[in-house]
C-alpha cells in the first residue's frame, strides 16, 4: 500500500510540475513577443526595488491596516511551503513527518507558528471576501472588476481557506492518533491550535482517524498542485512575476516619456538636411497598434497585474467619470497578449484575426481621457506602468491613423510646417521685435 502511494504520489507531482513548466513557458513565449528593451543598468537600485516593493512590500503600506493584512496572507503563503516541503518529501520517501527527528522539540514550535499563521491566512481571507462582496468598495464594484475577474478573486480567496483548514485539520486527526499509540504516528506534543480540538474527534476509531488524516494530506497536496496550475490563468500569477516585474521597473524619473527615435531624427534632418540619409528612407512605425509592437516589459506588466484597482481610483480621469481606467488597460493587453497566444499555439504562428489591441480592446476613448499625469504608476504596489502602454497606443493613433481631434491638427500641422504651434514661420515668429 505504501509502494502504490509513493508511485501515485510521484506521478501527480511529475505531470504537476509538467503541466505548470509548459504554461510558465508558454507565457515566456508571449512577454517576448514584445520587442527588445534594455532594462539592465544600475543592478543595485533594481534590487533594492525586489527587496522594498516585491518582498517588503512598501507600497501597500500606504493603507497600513490592509497592508497587514495582506502581509499575513502573503507571510503565510511564502512561509508555509516549508510545510508543504516535508509533505512533498514525505510523499516521495514514503515517510512521515520526515522533519521530527532533525529538529526535535523545535518541530512542535515550527508546527505550532504554521497553525497560528494558517489561523491568520484563514481570518483574513474571510476579512477580505467580506470586503469584496459586502462592504461597498468602488475599486472592487468597478464595471471592469465583474464576471470573470471578480470570480477569480474570489474562488483563490476560497481555495486558500480550504487550504489552511485541511491543514489544521490534517494536524488534528494526526495528533488523535498520536494519543492512541497508532503506528507510525510519532509523538509530537499538542499542536497549540489543532490540539485544543482533538477531543472533538475523541469517539474515532485508529481506522476512521487515518483516513481522516490521509484523506486531508492529499487533498491538501493536490489543493496545492491544483494551485499551483491555476496561477497561470489567474491574476494571481503577480505571486511569481512581481519579483521581476519590481527588478525591471523603469528607473527613470516619475513621469518621463521617452521620446521616439524616428521623430528625434525627422527634427534633426529638418534642422541639420546634410545629415540626412542619402535614398528612401526605410518605412517607418510609430507607437503600438498590437501587444507586438510593445516592449517585453509592458507586456510582463500586463501578466503582473494584481487588478488591485489603486491605479483606477488613483486616476483623475476615472474619478471624473471618464471611460479610462488604467487597471482595465492592463487586462484588455493580457486578454488580448492570450488571445495572441492561443493564436500561435493553434497556427505555430501568430495568423491576423482582424483584431487589434488599439480599437478592438482599447478605445479611442479611453486613451484620450488620460492626463499622463502618472498617478496610475506611482499607486501601483508592482510597479507596473499602465502610462506607458496608453501612450504607445495614442503614438500609433496619431501618426498611424492621424486620427486625432480637429481642434490638434492645426496645431500638428503648424508644427511639421513651421517647428512650432503658432502659424508664424520661423523667420516671421521675430519680426515683431523690429516693430517696436
Amino acid at each position: 500500500m505504501q509502494y502504490i502511494q509513493q508511485v501515485a504520489f510521484l506521478l501527480l507531482t511529475g505531470y504537476s510540475i509538467w503541466l505548470f513548466s509548459k504554461n510558465i513557458l508558454q507565457i515566456k513565449r508571449n512577454i517576448l513577443l514584445g520587442h527588445a528593451e534594455d532594462l539592465s543598468d544600475n543592478a543595485p537600485m533594481r534590487w533594492k526595488n525586489v527587496i522594498l516593493l516585491a518582498l517588503g512590500q512598501r507600497k501597500m503600506f500606504h493603507n497600513p491596516m490592509v497592508a497587514v493584512l495582506h502581509l499575513i496572507i502573503y507571510a503565510g503563503f511564502i512561509i508555509i511551503n516549508i510545510e508543504v516541503l516535508e509533505i512533498l518529501l514525505d510523499g516521495i520517501l514514503g515517510t512521515h513527518r520526515l522533519f521530527l527527528d532533525a529538529l526535535g522539540i523545535w518541530y512542535t514550535y515550527l508546527i505550532n507558528f504554521f497553525e497560528i499563521l494558517a489561523a491568520g491566512v484563514i481570518l483574513v481571507c474571510v476579512i477580505f471576501l467580506a470586503r469584496r462582496n459586502i462592504v461597498y468598495i468602488k475599486r472592487f464594484r468597478s464595471s471592469d472588476l465583474k464576471d470573470w475577474p471578480k470570480t477569480d478573486a474570489n474562488f483563490i480567496l476560497i481555495t486558500e481557506i480550504f487550504l489552511m483548514s485541511l491543514f489544521l485539520l490534517m494536524n488534528t486527526a494526526d495528533r488523535s492518533l498520536q494519543l492512541l499509540g497508532t503506528e507510525h504516528y510519532h509523538q509530537t506534543g499538542d499542536f497549540i491550535l489543532s490540539g485544543k480540538i482533538t477531543g472533538w474527534f475523541s469517539s474515532y476509531s485508529s481506522t476512521q482517524l487515518i483516513a481522516l488524516e490521509r484523506g486531508c494530506w492529499w487533498a491538501h497536496i493536490i489543493g496545492i498542485f491544483a494551485f499551483l496550475n491555476y496561477l497561470p490563468y489567474s491574476k494571481h500569477l503577480h505571486i511569481i512575476l512581481a519579483f521581476p516585474n519590481a527588478y525591471y521597473a523603469k528607473l527613470d524619473a516619475v513621469g518621463s516619456l521617452h521620446n521616439m527615435e524616428n521623430v528625434q531624427n525627422e527634427v534633426l534632418y529638418m534642422m541639420q538636411p546634410e545629415l540626412a540619409p542619402a535614398g528612401n528612407a526605410a518605412k517607418m512605425k510609430f507607437g503600438a497598434k498590437d501587444v507586438m509592437d510593445l516592449s517585453w516589459k509592458n507586456l510582463m506588466d500586463a501578466y503582473s497585474c494584481t487588478e488591485c484597482g489603486r491605479c483606477s481610483t488613483a486616476c483623475p480621469a476615472n474619478l471624473t467619470g471618464k471611460m479610462l481606467s488604467p487597471r482595465k488597460i492592463m487586462m484588455s493587453t493580457r486578454d488580448r497578449l492570450e488571445q495572441v497566444g492561443l493564436n500561435i499555439n493553434k497556427n505555430k504562428q501568430f495568423v491576423s484575426d482582424g483584431k487589434t489591441l488599439l480599437h478592438d480592446y482599447i478605445t479611442v476613448e479611453e486613451l484620450r481621457a488620460c492626463t499622463t499625469c502618472n498617478a496610475c504608476v506611482q499607486a501601483c504596489p508592482v510597479s507596473i506602468n499602465p502610462l506607458d502602454i496608453i501612450v504607445e497606443l495614442r503614438r500609433s493613433l496619431i501618426m498611424e491613423d492621424s486620427n486625432a481631434p480637429q481642434e490638434w491638427n492645426g496645431m500638428f500641422s503648424n508644427i511639421e510646417n513651421n517647428f512650432a504651434p503658432w502659424k508664424l514661420s520661423p523667420d516671421d515668429r521675430d519680426a515683431w521685435t523690429k516693430e517696436n
